[in-house]
């Protein structure tokens, strides 16, 4: 009989992560030599070689990489037996692992977490901020319990709850407040500033200025929203960002802020976790909580634009 602990099969599934002794290590919150001695236990239990082991780099042989497959779902499940028991509750605690997409994160999360802290106390919220399809792949290998994304992501293991609409808004240099606003036609005239590819935020700014097919006349991108609103102070270009942005990403920055014309350029906000997730009920209860909090950031923004 093969002994393998779960022990084991987690220090394993960081190290298939993260491809590095020191940061799966960091990510268990145990040493670099108690993380190797349990990953070459797990190795002699199976008889088989797992890792290969460079100066610099950590590879996983074929077999490594089979078996990170089936000890992602192994985890998965010893995890839901847990969820299970958490979803008798009426309330939520123990962990909550959120994912939240860039161009929500800095604006949203800190009402949302500091509102799930007081009315769950006993919750361990974890955030991880990255792009949709890292978000998407992350949910369903069971590292995050639920994500705030842009919808529809059209995944059929996901459920989807819509939260808000949002609008997305134009900035401007400030000497040209007062201008008329560009539609999509004149946006594709314009030296446009986007996010770099990977963001959701681009692929609806594009859509809005259809774009797909026809190359804007000159496209730079940014890392951040906060980088697209600094280049456009300094009079490079334009951007579009969302509403939510608006008061922190410009209260430093020499631009201007107009809306569009209708129809206007927006995105709808929801949250979405895996069907089999069975903490259905109280993650329906956290959108509520996430609802509320862009509510009262809404009301706070609204007349600045």
């Amino acid at each position: 009989m093969i002994n393998v602990t779960l022990r084991q099969m987690r220090y394993f599934e960081a190290l298939a992560q993260h491809r590095h002794f020191g940061r799966a290590a960091d990510a268990c919150a145990v040493s670099q030599p108690a993380l190797s001695v349990q990953i070459k236990e797990l190795e002699e239990a199976l008889g088989v070689q797992l890792v290969e082991r460079g100066a610099r780099q950590v590879r996983l042989t074929s077999l490594g990489e089979d078996l990170a497959v089936r000890v992602r779902g192994v985890l998965r499940s010893v995890d839901e037996l847990g969820e299970l028991a958490r979803a008798s509750r009426d309330g939520l605690a123990g962990r909550l692992r959120i994912g939240v997409i860039p161009t929500i994160a800095p604006y949203l999360l800190p009402s949302i977490v500091g509102n799930l802290a007081r009315q769950y106390p006993e919750a361990d919220i974890r955030v991880r901020e990255t792009v949709t399809p890292k978000l998407l792949e992350e949910l369903a290998e069971g590292r995050l319990d639920t994500a705030i994304v842009a919808l529809p992501v059209s995944e059929p293991a996901f459920e989807e709850v819509a939260l808000f609409k949002e609008d997305f808004v134009l900035v401007r240099p400030g000497e040209d407040s007062g201008k008329p606003v560009p539609g999509p036609e004149g946006l594709r005239e314009m030296r446009l500033l986007l996010l770099e590819e990977g963001h959701c935020f681009r692929d609806q700014a594009l859509s809005f200025c259809n774009m797909q097919s026809a190359a804007p006349r000159e496209l730079l991108d940014g890392s951040s929203l906060s980088t697209l609103v600094q280049m456009v102070s300094a009079g490079i270009g334009v951007t579009l960002i969302p509403e939510m942005a608006v008061p922190v990403e410009t209260r430093s920055a020499v631009v201007s802020v107009a809306r569009f014309r209708d129809p206007q350029p927006a995105r709808s906000i929801g949250m979405i976790w895996r069907r089999s997730n069975p903490l259905a009920r109280q993650l329906l209860q956290v959108a509520e909580v996430v609802r509320q909090a862009a509510q009262a950031l809404r009301s706070s923004y609204s007349p600045l634009i």
